[in-house]
C-alpha cells in the first residue's frame, strides 16, 4: 500500500506540474473513466464481446488527438491536456483486448488501473508495458531486491541517459539545424550536397540519443522504485534488415502492434486463403498494415500518413525480398547468404539509409520537406542517398568490428569494459563531461521528441 501510494502521488504530481490547469485535464480524466467503465463491464462478463468498446476507445482517442481528417468544428473548443494520451491509449487497449479474450473473470480495481495507466515513469514517452508485468512487481508481497550493486547500475544508467539527452542529442541537433539552414542559402553545389548528407545522416543518431537516453533514465528510475520496465532499444543500428531494425527500435511499440495487429490479421487471412502460392505473401500485407499504423500513430497530419506508408513499404519490401531469395536459393541457401559479412554490412547500410529517408516525414512539415529536397535537386539527392548508404555500410561495419574487438579483452570475471571498475570510470567521465559541456554551452537540451506523441 505504501509503495502504491508513493507511485500514485508521484504520478499525479507530474501530471499536475505538466498540465498547470485542472480544467485542461477533464478530457483525459473522462477518457480514463469511460475506459475503466468498459473494462469493468468486460471483466464482469455482462458483455462478452470487446470489439464495440475497443472501437469506441479508438474513435475517442482520434477525436481527442484532433486528427486532421476530422472536421475542425467537431473538436472541443477549449485547450486541453493530451500529453501521455498515446501511451495511455495503448495500455487501455491492451486491457480491453485481454479482458475480451480472458477465459476467466478478472477484476482490476480502479486504483490499480490508475497506477498502471498513469505510472509517471512511463507516462510521457513509454515504454509500453503489459499490465501483468506491472502488477507482478508493483503488487508483489515481497518487492524485488534493491541492493547496492543494483543501485549503482541504475545510477550509471541515469548518467548515461543524461549524457545522451543533454550532450549528444544537443550537439547532433545543432548540426541538423545548421545543415537544414544551409540548403536554402546561395552556396556552391558541393557545399549544399555536404549539408544534405549531414541532414540525412545525423537525424537518426539524434533521435536515438534523444529517445533512448530518456528511456535509460526512466527505466533506471523505475528500477529504483522496484519496478522493472521492458527495454525499448537493442542496438538498432546493428540491424541488417528493416524487419530486424523494428525488432530493435522502439521495441515495445512494434511488439504491441505485432501482438494485436500483425498476428490477428495474419491468422485471419490464412484462415480465409488456403492457397500455398498466395499464403507466403499474406505476411507482406500484414507487415505493411502493421507498420503503416506505426507511422500514423506518431502524428495526426498527412506527413505521418506518408511516414506510415514508407515504414510499411520498407518492411513489406524486406519481406518480399526474403520470399524472393528463398524461392530462388532455397531456405538453406538464403540463410547462408544472409550470414555472409558483406551481405550483412550492405544490408545494415541500406537499412540505415532507408530509415534516415523516412524520417524526413517524421520531423518536417511539407514546407520544410519541399525546401530540403528543392535545395539541391533530384539528381544530387540521389547521389547523397547513395553516399549515405555506402558510408553507413563502412562506418557501421567498422563499429561492429571495433566493438567485438574491445569486448574480447577479458579477465577471469568477464570483459574488461563491462567490469564494475570500468563502468565507474565510464559513468564518471560521462557525468563530468555532461556537466562541463552544459555549463560551457549554457543552453537547454532539445526536448524529448517522443513527448509530442
Amino acid at each position: 500500500m505504501w509503495r502504491s501510494t508513493v507511485l500514485m502521488v508521484a504520478s499525479l504530481t507530474l501530471i499536475g506540474l505538466l498540465a498547470h490547469n485542472i480544467t485542461a485535464l477533464l478530457p483525459l480524466a473522462l477518457f480514463l473513466v469511460l475506459s475503466y467503465g468498459a473494462l469493468f463491464v468486460l471483466d464482469s462478463r455482462w458483455i462478452k464481446h470487446a470489439i464495440g468498446f475497443i472501437s469506441a476507445a479508438i474513435v475517442v482517442y482520434i477525436w481527442l488527438k484532433k486528427y486532421t481528417f476530422l472536421p475542425e468544428s467537431s473538436f472541443l473548443s477549449f485547450p486541453y491536456f493530451t500529453l501521455g494520451l498515446s501511451y495511455i491509449f495503448f495500455r487501455v487497449l491492451h486491457l480491453l483486448i485481454e479482458s475480451g479474450n480472458e477465459a476467466e473473470e478478472r477484476h482490476i480495481s480502479f486504483g490499480a488501473y490508475l497506477l498502471y495507466t498513469l505510472n509517471f515513469t512511463t507516462f510521457v514517452s513509454g515504454p509500453i508495458q503489459r499490465y501483468d508485468e506491472f502488477a507482478r512487481d508493483q503488487f508483489a508481497d515481497e518487492p524485488i531486491a534493491l541492493g547496492a550493486p543494483v543501485i549503482g547500475m541504475q545510477l550509471e544508467r541515469i548518467v548515461r541517459g543524461f549524457f545522451k539527452v543533454n550532450v549528444l542529442a544537443m550537439l547532433l541537433d545543432a548540426v541538423r539545424q545548421d545543415a537544414f539552414a544551409q540548403l536554402s542559402q546561395p552556396l556552391p553545389p558541393l557545399v549544399k550536397m555536404l549539408s544534405a548528407f549531414r541532414l540525412a545522416a545525423v537525424y537518426p543518431f539524434f533521435l536515438y540519443a534523444n529517445f533512448s537516453g530518456y528511456i535509460d533514465i526512466v527505466i533506471a528510475l523505475a528500477r529504483l522504485m522496484r519496478l522493472r520496465l521492458p527495454e525499448n532499444f537493442d542496438r538498432p543500428f546493428s540491424a541488417s534488415s528493416f524487419l530486424d531494425f523494428w525488432n530493435r527500435w522502439h521495441i515495445t511499440l512494434s511488439t504491441w502492434l505485432k501482438t494485436y495487429v500483425f498476428n490477428p490479421v495474419l491468422v485471419t487471412l490464412m484462415r480465409q486463403i488456403s492457397s500455398p502460392v498466395i499464403q507466403p505473401f499474406l505476411a507482406v500485407f500484414a507487415f505493411f498494415l502493421t507498420f503503416f499504423l506505426v507511422g500514423i500513430w506518431h502524428g495526426r497530419t498527412s506527413e505521418f500518413v506518408i511516414f506510415g506508408v514508407l515504414q510499411g513499404g520498407g518492411v513489406a519490401a524486406n519481406k518480399l525480398w526474403q520470399i524472393s531469395l528463398s524461392g530462388r536459393l532455397g531456405r538453406k541457401g538464403y540463410r547462408e547468404l544472409a550470414a555472409k559479412p558483406v551481405y550483412i554490412a550492405f544490408g545494415r547500410g541500406l537499412t540505415f539509409s532507408w530509415f534516415a529517408f523516412t524520417l524526413f516525414w517524421f520531423w518536417a512539415n511539407w514546407t520544410q520537406i519541399n525546401q530540403a529536397f528543392r535545395g539541391i535537386g533530384a539528381m544530387r539527392w540521389a547521389a547523397v542517398w547513395l553516399t549515405v548508404w555506402l558510408c553507413a555500410t563502412v562506418v557501421l561495419a567498422f563499429w561492429e568490428i571495433l566493438r567485438k574487438a574491445l569486448l574480447s579483452i577479458r579477465t577471469s570475471q568477464g570483459p574488461v569494459l563491462t567490469s564494475r571498475y570500468a563502468r565507474v570510470v565510464y559513468a564518471s567521465a560521462l557525468g563530468l563531461s555532461a556537466f562541463v559541456i552544459a555549463i560551457l554551452l549554457n543552453q537547454p537540451a532539445p526536448g524529448i521528441v517522443y513527448k509530442a506523441f
